[in-house]
């Protein structure tokens, strides 16, 4: 990186741009010691990440993604146990070919946004068949489901409405519910004694929605929507679920934790994602009333402000709701190579948090252990990632292991010999 140097003899305009942030942009400027004072907080901030044991390094995949993958800096095949790709559909050929067809026949993108020259029929298309896929009136796409939930609330509720949350939903959720000029209760998590009171407190408010992952993504547990949805009835509040870590694998026909607890008629907005079990590329989507999705098409600003989908981005998720749509087989096969792996880690002495859904937390409470431990599992093999304070609450560090429908009972087995192995090393597990 360019350092600066007070020697230099460069001009300093009072309004340029500090350039010796960037490396090889431009000529930097003369530095002045307010620049580094700036420095100077940045890096103490970079070391107190470090020192914490908190710092979150990016490996390199120089392969397809899937559940054998190759990783720069380590040698032979990787099994990767930590992507979303629950269906193994991020590389399934006939997701890939529909990518490939659009990109011939659509182009790369469309450099503009929805409402102005943004808009192509197959757009349209997914939008109807995600709609046709959650049993809702209609669908609105969004460049990831982060921007659906940012652009949902202050669309939908305003200074005389409310809004009820978990304590521990998405970082998404939290951040769409502040643009929003709503009353916010904020419920202990799961706890529908406490959401009972949230909505008590809340009767004088116009509208009022009930909001909550339908899965939550660090521990895998579901939220208890047959009771959220019998006290947003009786206190005549709406229910909003994001289950981004549920469409496409949780149910009978993998619709998605409404379908597999019997209130899919019960949740009145579903937000989720294109970029995990749905092909894995990108975007994001509501489904819900038409009035609704015909508002958020007025009003949301990440949808008016943002570029359309890539056609290539189209039609892999197209085709993938496709074969969901055509078959549960896939969807099915989760939950029996889930259960093999949550048992056999169980046996071995492992804490595995959560239910019998794909995410695997094993659970090791400090951070620099859980650091470690994914470095030692990568040696054997196995890529996983510790995850730590912010993401999870301090204490509570763990490895996230996701299983996918694409791993066999051989890479389940072979992942299970390294946890136990690493286990061993470090003191977890005799």
């Amino acid at each position: 990186m360019c350092e600066p140097r007070l020697s230099d003899n460069w001009p300093c305009e009072t309004n340029s741009p500090r350039v010796w942030l960037y490396h090889g942009v431009s000529k930097p400027r003369r530095a002045t010691s307010r620049d580094f004072l700036a420095r100077s907080v940045l890096e103490h901030e970079l070391e107190t990440i470090r020192t914490g044991g908190t710092w979150k390094g990016e490996r390199v995949i120089t392969s397809k993604q899937g559940p054998h993958i190759n990783v720069d800096g380590s040698r032979g095949d990787i099994l990767n146990f930590c992507a979303n790709n629950y269906l193994g559909l991020s590389s399934h050929p006939q997701v890939v070919e529909a990518g490939i067809e659009a990109l011939k026949k659509y182009g790369a993108g469309l450099s503009s946004v929805r409402f102005i020259c943004g808009t192509q029929d197959i757009h349209k298309d997914l939008e109807q068949k995600l709609a046709q896929f959650h049993e809702r009136e209609d669908c609105i796409l969004y460049a990831s489901c982060f921007d659906a939930n940012a652009g949902l609330f202050e669309v939908l509720l305003g200074p005389d409405d409310a809004v009820l949350s978990d304590e521990l939903n998405h970082a998404s959720i939290i951040d769409g519910i502040r643009l929003c000029r709503a009353k916010r209760f904020r419920y202990k998590h799961m706890d529908l004694n406490d959401l009972e009171t949230q909505l008590k407190e809340s009767q004088s408010s116009r509208l009022r929605l009930v909001v909550t992952d339908g899965v939550f993504s660090m521990d895998g547990d579901m939220a208890p929507l047959k009771g959220i949805c019998d006290l947003a009835e009786q206190y005549g509040a709406m229910v909003f679920i994001d289950e981004c870590h549920a469409t496409g694998f949780m149910g009978p026909r993998g619709r998605g934790t409404d379908e597999l607890l019997g209130v899919m008629d019960r949740v009145h907005i579903v937000n989720s994602t294109l970029g995990k079990a749905l092909g894995g590329a990108a975007g994001g989507y509501t489904v819900g009333p038409k009035p609704l999705i015909d508002l958020l098409r007025q009003r949301s600003r990440p949808y008016l402000f943002s570029n359309s989908l890539p056609p290539p981005v189209v039609g892999c998720a197209t085709r993938a709701v496709e074969l969901l749509l055509t078959s549960n087989e896939i969807a099915q096969s989760v939950g029996d190579k889930t259960m093999r792996f949550r048992n056999k880690m169980t046996d071995a002495g492992f804490t595995i948090s959560g239910s019998d859904h794909p995410i695997c937390p094993v659970m090791l409470g400090d951070a620099r252990l859980a650091s470690l431990m994914a470095d030692d599992m990568l040696k054997l093999g196995v890529y996983v990632i510790g995850f730590s304070y912010p993401v999870v609450p301090k204490g509570k560090a763990r490895i996230r292991v996701q299983i996918s429908a694409a791993h066999t009972d051989q890479d389940i087995d072979r992942a299970v010999d390294a946890f136990i192995q690493t286990g061993r090393k470090h003191g977890v597990v005799s």
